[in-house]
């Protein structure tokens, strides 16, 4: 395996751990993190806005940026999910792609208190009650949807649409969103298995104890890359407990609204579902089921 491709797969680990996932120690998502003023497009364009350098737009993110969130592990190209996001969002400030500045930021650096090197951060950043006592969090971007993952042989892998998962036998982790996604969302004939850990869910799906399981999406890519690549993602679902991720900033950073602003006129318009369908939908080979 190539160094640059096994970095990737380890950073992925840990950025399963912290981010996407969520964990307790997060405290759930921040009720009021996102909140904005009252900021119009006049407000909200390149030479009236406070970034740390006049007429430049700063983002950070962590290293390697791993798709399908960046291609190649450069954020610069402006292919993946977040790498697209990102020049969205500067397109809507009024700044060009020229006018835009990548830098690198650890993933635990960019939400830990005091003063920030950028403008702003997109790294799957999970807005949590905790987080936001430090940082200023946007507008969400992405809501992580649930995904089934099969093994490629399988009945299940060749499912369109949720209703053709009705007689699925499904593995999941109890105590998960992912758990309540099925039994409510889902709803298959017969009851899913619930196993203590995501181990023993997957186990279970890699020994076909299961026909398919339940994670969230980022898990679902990681999962697929390293632990069973014999299975695959038959598609992803929106569901209950989803995981938002937002541009993360300063705190009390001028900016903050304008950036809500931006990612709300590209989520209004279509813009911003089109670049999710592009990135995560057709190219990470995620469909939606529904």
């Amino acid at each position: 395996m190539p160094l640059s491709r096994l970095l990737s797969l380890l950073f992925l680990i840990a950025a399963l751990g912290l981010a996407a996932c969520g964990d307790d120690d997060d405290d759930g998502p921040a009720d009021d993190s996102t909140a904005t003023t009252e900021v119009s497009a006049e407000d909200c364009q390149a030479d009236q806005l406070e970034t740390r350098e006049a007429g430049k737009l700063t983002v950070a993110t962590d290293k390697p940026a791993f798709p399908p969130y960046f291609e190649d592990d450069d954020p610069t190209n402006g292919e993946g999910f977040e790498s697209a996001v990102a020049y969205a969002i500067a397109d809507e400030l009024g700044f060009g792609e020229a006018d835009v500045e990548w830098i690198v930021v650890p993933f635990n650096a960019s939400f830990a208190p005091g003063p920030k090197d950028f403008d702003f951060d997109v790294n799957q950043i999970s807005i949590t009650e905790r987080r936001a006592q430090a940082v200023d969090f946007s507008a969400p971007y992405y809501t992580a949807n649930q995904a089934v993952v099969a093994l490629e042989d399988s009945e299940a892998a060749s499912a369109t649409s949720l209703a053709d998962l009705a007689d699925t036998q499904f593995g999941v982790q109890i105590a998960t969103t992912s758990l309540d996604a099925v039994e409510q969302t889902i709803q298959p004939s017969s009851e899913p298995q619930v196993f203590d850990t995501s181990n023993d869910v997957v186990t279970a799906l890699k020994q076909e104890q299961v026909d398919a399981i339940v994670v969230d999406v980022p898990t679902a890519f990681f999962l697929t890359a390293v632990q069973v690549p014999e299975g695959t993602i038959v598609g992803q679902f929106s569901a209950p407990g989803g995981d938002e991720w937002g541009a993360l900033l300063e705190q009390d950073s001028p900016l903050t609204d304008c950036v809500s602003y931006a990612i709300n006129s590209l989520r209004d318009s279509g813009e911003l579902a089109e670049i999710e369908r592009t990135w995560i939908s057709e190219k990470a080979n995620a469909p939606v089921l529904e």
